[in-house]
């Protein structure tokens, strides 16, 4: 919302560009390994855009540009922020919280992974952060502090990807095991567990409405689940 862009890499650092101008504003340093991944706050907010959960939205342009910017204020202003928060995730075992906008020093260093740390993701309301991780587990924080809140352990090789249900309560993790988990955030135990695919399952996506949960794996298979 504050018209960055932002680039992680393997050099260990994260650039914060300006969109409009074409230029480098900052780069964030801290990790000791290359970052292998980057959530916003607001990366649901950005995602939806102007639709409702039922898929409408505005037909004149500038009041479905007022409906965009009015739902990423309100994940930064529910969470009692000013501007949007980054969250890195890295090959050093750990991820760092960002207030990329005003600072070039990481809010918080995040430990306790004990392997690379693949993947980040942001709950669509902006309150917790969910890392996967080759440790074979999935760890949860808070959102604006980057403060441990839980871990999901169940499966059984490396963790590479995790996304969240539109409502933030379910967490769903892909990993190297074959198989998807599906987390209840309330009771911190597993949902439902997704076993079909033949191998490692790389991706994994559900969708803004909530319905369907998308996966793909090295058995060249895309599933597409009813949740």
């Amino acid at each position: 919302c504050e018209g960055l862009i932002y680039s992680a890499s393997h050099d260990r650092s994260i650039k914060v560009w300006d969109s409009e101008r074409g230029i480098l504003v900052r780069t964030l340093q801290g990790h000791a390994h290359w970052v292998n991944g980057l959530a916003l706050n607001v990366d649901y907010a950005l995602r939806i855009g102007p639709y409702d959960h039922t898929g409408n939205a505005p037909t004149d342009e500038k009041e479905r540009m007022a409906a965009a910017k009015e739902k990423v204020q309100k994940v930064i202003k529910d969470n009692g922020l000013q501007y949007e928060l980054l969250c890195s995730a890295s090959d050093d075992f750990t991820c760092y919280l960002w207030d990329p906008v005003r600072n070039k020093k990481p809010i918080v260093r995040m430990t306790g992974h004990q392997q690379p740390v693949n993947q980040v993701a942001y709950s669509p309301d902006g309150r917790y952060i969910a890392s996967a991780s080759f440790d074979n587990s999935v760890r949860l924080w808070h959102g604006t502090t980057g403060k441990f809140a839980a871990v999901f352990r169940g499966h059984v090789q490396d963790v590479y990807m995790c996304c969240w249900s539109a409502d933030s309560r379910l967490l769903l993790s892909a990993s190297k095991d074959s198989t998807l988990m599906v987390w209840n955030l309330k009771t911190k135990k597993i949902k439902h567990q997704l076993p079909g695919h033949a191998d490692e399952v790389f991706a994994v996506d559900w969708s803004p409405d909530g319905h369907k949960v998308a996966s793909g794996g090295k058995d060249k298979v895309l599933k597409v689940w009813v949740t």
